[in-house]
């Protein structure tokens, strides 16, 4: 194992078994080395990796804290990453998300109380097939980031919404708005949203795969 691995992996067994909480701020680095029995310049190309995937924040003349560890930070790289996607992956990304947006919707149906699905019924209130591709897209984007936010579970969320390139939806959105689909497009969401506050957690399931199905479907041939 190369040392600044061994580094990462030490400061990570610290943080699992408690040494170190979210908010915490690390050891001066020559006490941390020592303590570790690492060189200090392995130990600082660990800081530095780890600062990177927002597990640890460096505060220039403050000293070094592990963040918050919620789901959203620690999930940030992978949007990085997605937006990075070519031809291919974006189909893949697509399938992905047909799974976990599915399964989202029908974790909604069950767990979402009323003023998650007030929030959602403004959400799709507040967009028509007038919009133009920018609202369109951040109308969807919150949309089904709001059915995430309403399953209550932060990983998913986070996961799904790590997924949501923006560029890749402007992109959708822009050849919907062509082939005049945004009302039928819309619609679905309206659907979504009735079956998720009805409870019906199978149907939002269901709607969930036709509508991003569909979406994949159209980009498979638009590729």
């Amino acid at each position: 194992m190369a040392v600044t691995d061994e580094a990462i992996l030490r400061i990570k067994e610290m943080i699992i078994a408690g040494e170190l909480a979210p908010g915490d701020r690390l050891p001066p680095e020559k006490e941390l080395s020592d303590r570790l029995g690492l060189s200090r310049s392995s130990l600082r190309e660990a800081v530095k990796a780890l600062e990177v995937i927002r597990v640890l924040d460096v505060r220039r003349g403050d000293g070094t804290y592990v963040t918050s560890l919620e789901p959203r930070l620690l999930l940030e790289a992978m949007s990085f990453v997605v937006d990075l996607h070519d031809d291919q992956s974006i189909l893949e990304i697509f399938a992905v998300r047909r799974i976990l947006e599915s399964s989202a919707s029908s974790l909604a149906a069950r767990r979402a109380d009323a003023d998650a699905i007030a929030r959602l019924r403004e959400i799709v209130a507040g967009v028509d097939h007038a919009a133009d591709v920018e609202s369109l897209v951040a109308h969807d984007l919150e949309f089904h980031g709001g059915i995430a936010e309403a399953t209550g579970n932060a990983y998913l969320a986070s996961l799904i919404d790590s997924l949501s390139s923006h560029t890749v939806r402007a992109r959708i959105w822009r050849g919907i708005t062509q082939e005049n689909v945004v009302d039928r497009t819309l619609q679905e969401h309206h659907a979504i949203l009735d079956a998720i506050a009805s409870g019906d957690a199978d149907l939002a399931s269901a709607l969930t795969v036709v509508h991003v199905s569909g979406v994949e479907q159209w980009l498979r041939e638009a590729l």
